[in-house]
């Protein structure tokens, strides 16, 4: 029985392409655009698609057809986002418009529109204006993580644009973002490390380093880097990922849970590794491409297949508050009509960067193609968990022998600010928090997600504690939804 106690006993360093610098320092340059796309990235894109080249046309039309990608898109920002059963929800509003400046700012750079990123450039003004709260239950750790990181890559797209209150939105970022992000990955809201399962801290994460590099703060890149690789809660890569087989699989610990959650880490896991890529830190190859073993587990089982699973038992609840464990001891049942559009970003790194063999990933990213992106997966939050558009985003040619075999650099700018390795990470200290503890208020203690019917449907047993109660519940969903 494998015990989930907030250890990743004997993770080594986090691969860097080159050597740390000295003492973690805000302000350091690091290269932009250098989120999820670079400037190579956008500038392929382009041209394929005004080549007519497949499959970026496909892509690109699945972008062309998403309301979100309007450029009659209007926002609608509010002062304080509510997410969490039992509060004002109105967190919705939020993720829309975030998909919304997004997928508008995409489809200027690849078909040279501005009114698409005057658009963009409309919506991240109006909430920087505007926003200055994250509220609710437990959730809004999910919301600061999941809607901070795609803040950030929208912005990141126009960053240099006329008219971008750049330096305004990067204030929002780290004092509403950031800091409840940061103090999540810090505190667990007070509870056991273990009481939130692997894609609270992914999201966290996710949050803590597109933050970071959006506001040139190595402090933020130096705490996700180095909670990937040897952080205490279920998100870092060993405990995200326990154990691996003798057949190359590593089996995600979520699996136990349920399919829509265990590709919702998937994806973050993704995100948080092309990220860290474009800023020259290979997180993709940590501990001999733990990752890619473990997306070749889950895609071999989400498409259907049998694979192992060892029972895994975590610690739930709070000190002083409530304390119970449970034990999952089987890889749940799947749906293989079941999606998200996370594959083409890992299928292409693997198999074309390096140059590796990721069969099922192959695979399922070919089943799940052309991938769209928020409001092509339903209509409610977990449809936009993920920016998708990876067919048309993350398609690329195969890397030459030498290319294949290069540590990653800093893709474009100035910055030389752009490698980082766990060693320096560790010795960081995290971003200052302004987030209120939560761990003594038993009700708010283990909310494990919003109450909104998931955007895939498929019966499934969910155990969630709320309130310091565990309570069993019978959901028709898909596990879309992030919690």
């Amino acid at each position: 029985m494998l015990k989930i106690a907030g250890t990743a006993a004997g993770a080594a360093a986090v691969t860097a392409a080159v050597p740390a610098p000295g003492a973690s320092a805000a302000g350091t340059a690091f290269a932009h655009p250098g989120l999820l796309h670079t400037r190579a990235d956008l500038d392929r894109m382009a041209a394929k698609v005004k080549a007519g080249a497949a499959p970026y046309t496909a892509g690109f039309a699945r972008l062309t057809a998403n309301r979100h990608a309007q450029s009659t898109w209007t926002a609608r920002p509010a002062a304080t986002v509510y997410r969490g059963s039992g509060t004002p929800e109105n967190y919705s509003v939020l993720y829309n418009d975030v998909h919304a400046a997004y997928q508008n700012a995409l489809r200027w750079h690849v078909s040279g529109d501005t009114a698409h990123a005057d658009t963009a450039v409309a919506v991240l003004n109006a909430w920087s204006a505007t926003l200055t709260k994250l509220d609710g239950t437990a959730d809004r750790f999910l919301a600061a993580g999941l809607y901070g990181y795609q803040f950030a890559n929208a912005a990141e797209l126009v960053r240099d644009r006329e008219g971008f209150e750049l330096a305004r939105f990067q204030k929002m970022m780290r004092s509403v973002f950031l800091p409840v992000s940061s103090d999540f990955l810090t505190r667990h809201n007070g509870a056991y490390v273990s009481n939130y399962w692997t894609n609270w801290d992914l999201a966290a994460m996710a949050c803590v380093l597109a933050v970071g590099i959006l506001c040139d703060d190595r402090t933020a890149v130096d705490q996700a880097v180095s909670y990937f690789g040897h952080g205490d809660g279920m998100g870092s890569v060993r405990n995200a990922i326990p154990v691996v087989h003798p057949d190359g699989l590593a089996e995600w610990a979520e699996a136990g849970r349920d399919q829509g959650h265990a590709l919702l880490g998937v994806g973050l896991m993704g995100t948080v590794c092309e990220m860290a890529w474009n800023q020259g830190i290979d997180l993709y190859g940590y501990d001999d491409s733990r990752f890619l073993k473990g997306a070749e587990y889950v895609a071999k089982w989400s498409m259907g297949g049998s694979v192992p699973y060892t029972a895994l038992t975590r610690r739930k609840g709070a000190p002083g508050v409530w304390s119970g464990s449970e034990t999952t001891d089987r890889a749940a049942a799947v749906d293989p009509a079941m999606t998200r559009p996370i594959w083409a970003m890992i299928a292409n790194h693997y198999t074309r960067r390096r140059g590796l063999d990721a069969p099922y990933v192959t695979r399922i990213a070919a089943r799940t193609a052309p991938e769209g992106g928020g409001g092509d997966y339903g209509p409610n939050s977990g449809g936009y968990d993920q920016l998708g558009f990876g067919t048309l985003t993350f398609t690329r040619d195969r890397a030459s022998v030498a290319e294949a075999t290069a540590s990653p650099t800093p893709a474009s700018g100035s910055g030389t600010g752009g490698g980082t390795g766990a060693g320096a990470a560790a010795g960081s200290s995290a971003p200052s928090s302004t987030a209120a503890p939560q761990g003594g208020r038993g009700r708010d203690l283990a909310n494990t997600g919003s109450s909104d019917v998931a955007a895939w449907t498929t019966a499934a047993g969910v155990t969630a504690v709320a309130g310091g109660l565990l309570l069993l519940r019978r959901r028709g969903r898909s596990g879309g939804e992030s919690s």
